[in-house]
Parts: structure tokens; C-alpha cells; sequence
């Protein structure tokens, strides 16, 4: 049920304040990799911040009426030779996954897992606030580890390793980007079998190719990997690029060249990854729905628990894929109440293989525990009953295509209509940022910012990970902001719009690189960063300060333990990379264990553990 934020005890703030830390101050320790996006984004929504917490690696944020919240970050639990990126990357899967196009474990050259650390890391500080708003009691000390990170990244893939039957589509080598004529590297996007086989008959593409290479195309965002037939590279490579995007405008399909860092630098505007609007009186409802809210704000506060801070909150939720499901898993997570909106005859990626218990287990990794309705949006009569959903809701969260919903009537300024203390959040690809922005999903958005120079080192051709490197990073954004939203909702009063973007995960994750690229300096890594070494039975990848002098030792002819115990020996830190995902299931080196649902899929550990 929704709660009126007049019942709360939080001192209100005016309206036009924006910034929901406004007037709290945070002191923060810990390793410098993992809390730059936790500065960074506290800074952004109001709060003065610190070096130096009450311990090397607290983080303290309170003032005001608030009492501190406390957090801490770490990369993984002592002694499990976790102790950077590198490692991290290693042990979780990443290097596997991400390495998947290459045929061999390749790192991220961007510091993802950090990135996604600090993220959830401001989730936490801002549950433990919005809890603390509501009445509930001081919040406990929630500790993220980017070993939990990097699990919860990888859920869909680890689910599928775990699954009751294979892959639809063989993990091999290959995908985009393509290469023109002219020797423009693109991407291509279309969620239509249709617009694929009409670009390339465009091209004169053999069609055994263009039959064969549709589903490795469309089953990439699951298996991290395209191993499309040869020819269709070789039909690019005939065609230069101005023929190439009109065969992109005559199917439908689309097409967008691959960016440097230094052209997104030069164009970057400094914009906040997500944006928060307070809505003001003249979206209130009337007097008497306005009363009925108040009335259930005694039940939902007392509902708020120090591990659960938004038990007795209503999340509704009507997402697909990846970017708003995840968003809400995590308010879940959190004790919110998660009711999905589901077409007529459910969500078909229910189906989507492989399945565990006859339901996709990678569906089941973002929206297990979650509540179904099924409403057919576009009939007004269930359009009705969704708005009645709404009015006894807090969050309404949705990434449908741009201008659905206001097409629909579904809009902020409509909903807030029945509920005025609605939290309305849209998690998008593009935020309207760019004025030439492709369709907003992960692989585009990675072409058009830059991601796939960041990804490599200096030396390899610039190519986008198959991982959905900002799917993830745009559903952890998405709970951000919405937690961001809910707690300005306490200090202000009122319903409030918040929106999150691929591009401004993008951004968030590419800062360090875009500040190399403005500064003149090189934003790509060194070569050869983040390449881990063979060994007779596997690989191993040193730390990123231990790499340089690993790389002087020759492992191939050593099993992986006599190579770990060289290089340790050495003074040099390095652990073995994880190549088959269901191992991890019995990993010492994880901080939490990997358990298993009612259906018999994984289910991997909650990113925050308490003190």
C-alpha cells in the first residue's frame, strides 16, 4: 500500500529542492577504485563528502534529522586473493564471459565491477535513509564486495550455466562490429527478423547466411557471443558506408558507427546519470485521496525493518529484458512488494531458453519473488485498472519506448493524478540527451559512447563486449534513482519523476577514460591489460600492479596451482580465472554462496551483507 509522506517524521524540504542528500554530509574510507562512484554520486544528489571515514574503509552519511548510515566496501573476503579489478573480474566470471567473442578469458579494460560496487553501494546509504524516514529502525551496516557485484552482473549467464538444458545457440567466437569498405566498424541493431533479412538482401547477402546468422543475433544479449557466418562480414566489407546505412533506412534496421572516447569527450555534457523532479501541488489529487493515502502511512511505516527498509512499499513494475526487471529485483532485495505488468498470456521471455522447471532460468534471475498482473495496456478498460493499481502504489517503474507512454496517457503528470505522492520512474536508453541517438539499447549505446575503445587496450580494434555491460549498469542506475526518488518524496512532501539512462550508465563508467581523453592524454589502457596467462589446464590472471612482472614468468608448460605457487613465491598476487560458471557454485574465494530456487536455478548472493 502507498504512504503518504505527511505521516512521516522527515523534515520537509522545499519543493524546488531537487537534491534529496541536500544538507547531509558524508565521510567516506575505503579503497579509492570502489567509492569514486560512491563520491561522485552522493556529491550529485546534494551531500558534502569527506575523505576519511571512521574506519579504512567506512562510509558514514547523515545530518539534519538523519541519524549516519553506515557502509563499508571491499573488494572480496580476506584471504581470498581478491584484491582488485583484475582479480575480481577473474573469480566472478567476467573474464570468461566477456571473453567469450575472443575464444579465450579476456578482463574488461574498464573498471566495471568497481563501478557496479559503488553504485550499489549508494543504494544501500540511500535504503537505510528512506527507511529511516518512514520510522523504521537505525539501519546496520551494509557491506558490498565486488565479488557479490560481479555475481549479480553475471545472474542471467551464471542461471543459464545452471539451466535443465543447453544454450539455444553453441558459445563460439565472433559477432559485430562489421566493417564497411571504407573501413567504418558498426554496429547493427534490429529486434525484427524482418528488417535483419531485408538490410542484408540489400546488401546481396547469400540467404543461407542471412538465415543462419539471425539467431547467434538475436540470442547475443543472452549468450554474450555471435558466431555469425564469415559471409556476412565479407558482404560489408564490399559495400561502402553511405550504402551500408541506406540499406539500414530501407529495412527498418539500424546502423551506428563506433565512437572514440575523445569524440564523446568532446561532445560529454557533465549531466548527472540520472535526473529527479519533485512534482508539485498542481499534480495533487483531491482532498479525499489525498486523506486515503494518509491513512495506510501508520501500516507502512511500522512494516520498515534495519535489513528491509522498504518493506511495505509497492513497487509496480512493467519492464522487459533486463534495464527495469533488474531495477526492481534490487528494490525487492530491499523488502519492497514487486508487481510486475505482464501482457495477456504472461511475459513471453518466460520462454526463453534454457529453461530450469520448464521456466527460463534467466527470466527467473531478475524476476523470481515477484507478483504477476496481466493487463493489456492498450485497451482502455485494463488501462483503468492499471491506474487503480497505481493509486495504491509507491513506485511505477516502466522502460517502454519513447513516447509509449504518453501516447498511452501513462505519464507522470497522468498517474500522479490518482496518486500524488507517486514515485515515477522510467529507466530509457538515450534520457534525450543526443540529438542523433540510434535505438537505445546496450550494443548501440556502447557504440555510440565509446564503450568499445574502453573495453580493449591500446593496440586491439575497438569492439562493444557481448556481456550487456549497461543493461546491468542501467538497472543498478535505475534503483538509484528511484531510491533517490523515494527519499526526496520524504523530504519534500510530494510525488516526484525520476528518469535513468544507458547513456548515463555509460557515462558513469567511462568517466575515468573521458577525463584522460579531455585532457589530451591516451584514455585506453596499456596493451595487453587485463590478459590473462595460459597455463597447461587453464588460466590465471595476476593483479593489475603484479601484471607487468607476471608477464616475465612463462606458466603454459604449469598446471594452474605450481603457476600461482611461482608467482606468489615472487612477492606477486594472481588467482586462477573461473572458465566454467557452474564451478562457482563451490568457490572458497566467493564472500556468499551461490544457492538454488524452488525451480532448481541458481540464485546468487544478495549484493549487501550486514555487520
Amino acid at each position: 500500500m502507498a504512504s503518504s509522506p505527511t505521516a512521516h517524521t522527515a523534515v520537509r524540504r522545499p519543493l524546488d529542492t531537487a537534491r534529496p542528500l541536500d544538507a547531509l554530509r558524508c565521510d567516506i574510507g575505503g579503497p579509492e577504485p570502489l567509492n569514486r562512484v560512491v563520491a561522485d554520486h552522493l556529491r550529485r544528489l546534494g551531500a558534502t563528502v569527506r575523505d576519511g571515514g571512521r574506519g579504512p574503509g567506512d562510509i558514514a552519511l547523515g545530518g539534519g534529522e538523519f541519524a549516519p548510515v553506515m557502509a563499508r566496501t571491499a573488494w572480496g573476503s580476506d584471504g581470498s586473493g581478491i584484491e582488485d579489478e583484475a582479480t575480481a573480474q577473474a573469480v566472478t566470471g567476467v573474464m570468461a564471459v566477456h571473453g567469450r567473442r575472443h575464444g579465450a578469458p579476456r578482463g574488461l579494460a574498464v573498471d566495471y565491477l568497481a563501478t557496479a560496487t559503488g553504485v550499489l553501494t549508494v543504494q544501500g546509504l540511500l535504503a537505510g535513509l528512506v527507511g529511516q524516514a518512514r520510522g523504521g529502525p537505525p539501519a546496520r551496516v551494509r557491506t558490498t564486495t565486488a565479488d557479490r557485484a560481479g555475481l549479480l552482473t553475471l545472474s542471467q549467464y551464471l542461471a543459464a550455466a545452471g539451466a535443465d538444458e543447453p544454450e539455444a545457440v553453441e558459445h563460439a567466437p565472433g559477432g559485430p562490429p562489421f566493417t564497411s569498405a571504407d573501413g567504418v566498424l558498426f554496429e547493427l541493431e534490429t529486434l525484427d527478423p524482418g528488417a535483419w533479412a531485408a538490410f542484408w538482401r540489400a546488401l546481396e547477402a547469400p540467404a543461407d547466411a542471412i538465415r543462419a546468422g539471425w539467431r547467434p543475433f538475436q540470442f547475443r544479449y543472452a549468450t554474450a557471443c555471435a558466431p555469425f557466418p564469415v559471409d556476412l562480414h565479407e558482404v560489408t566489407r564490399r559495400h561502402p558506408w553511405t550504402r551500408i546505412r541506406q540499406a539500414a533506412a530501407r529495412s527498418e534496421a539500424e546502423v551506428c558507427r563506433l565512437r572514440t572516447l575523445a569524440e564523446r569527450a568532446a561532445e560529454d555534457d557533465g549531466a548527472d546519470p540520472w535526473s529527479l523532479r519533485a512534482l508539485g501541488p498542481d499534480r495533487a489529487a483531491t482532498a479525499a485521496g489525498r486523506s486515503a493515502t494518509v491513512a495506510t502511512a501508520a501500516t507502512a511505516a511500522t512494516a520498515a525493518t534495519a535489513d528491509r527498509p522498504l518493506a511495505g512499499l509497492t513497487v509496480l513494475e512493467a519492464g522487459r529484458r533486463i534495464q527495469a526487471p533488474l531495477a526492481a529485483h534490487l528494490l525487492g532485495l530491499l523488502g519492497a512488494r514487486v508487481i510486475r505488468i505482464e501482457p495477456p498470456g504472461g511475459d513471453p521471455l518466460r520462454g526463453m531458453p534454457p529453461a530450469c522447471d520448464g521456466i527460463s532460468a534467466r527470466w527467473l534471475a531478475l524476476n523470481r519473488g515477484k507478483e504477476a498482473v496481466e493487463i493489456d495496456i492498450k485497451a482502455p478498460g485494463d488501462r483503468t485498472r492499471l491506474r487503480e493499481l497505481v493509486a495504491e502504489a509507491d513506485v511505477f517503474l516502466h522502460n517502454w519506448a519513447p513516447g509509449k507512454a504518453a501516447e498511452l496517457q501513462l505519464e507522470a503528470e497522468h498517474l500522479t493524478t490518482v496518486n500524488p505522492s507517486l514515485v515515477y520512474a522510467y529507466t530509457g536508453g538515450w534520457a534525450d540527451r543526443l540529438d542523433d541517438a540510434p535505438m537505445g539499447t546496450d550494443f548501440m549505446v556502447q557504440a555510440r559512447t565509446g564503450v568499445g575503445e574502453a573495453a580493449h587496450p591500446h593496440g586491439e580494434p575497438p569492439v562493444p563486449s557481448l556481456m550487456t555491460l549497461l543493461d546491468v549498469l542501467g538497472g543498478l542506475h535505475g534503483t538509484e534513482a528511484v531510491l533517490a526518488g523515494l527519499l526526496l518524496r520524504e523530504r519534500t512532501g510530494h510525488g516526484v519523476r525520476v528518469e535513468s539512462s544507458l547513456l548515463g550508465a555509460a557515462d558513469t563508467l567511462l568517466a575515468p577514460a573521458l577525463r584522460r581523453a579531455a585532457t589530451g592524454a591516451d584514455p585506453r589502457r596499456p596493451a595487453g591489460f587485463r590478459h590473462p596467462l595460459r597455463t597447461s589446464d587453464g588460466w590465471i590472471a595476476p593483479s593489475d600492479t603484479s601484471a607487468a612482472a607476471a608477464a616475465a614468468y612463462d606458466v603454459t608448460g604449469m598446471c594452474t596451482e605450481d603457476a600461482l605457487d611461482q608467482l606468489r613465491g615472487h612477492g606477486l598476487t594472481a588467482t586462477a580465472v573461473t572458465t566454467d560458471l557452474s564451478a562457482l557454485h563451490h568457490d572458497p574465494r566467493l564472500s556468499g554462496p551461490i544457492g538454488r530456487d524452488a525451480h532448481g536455478a541458481p540464485v546468487v548472493p544478495d549484493p549487501w551483507s550486514f555487520a
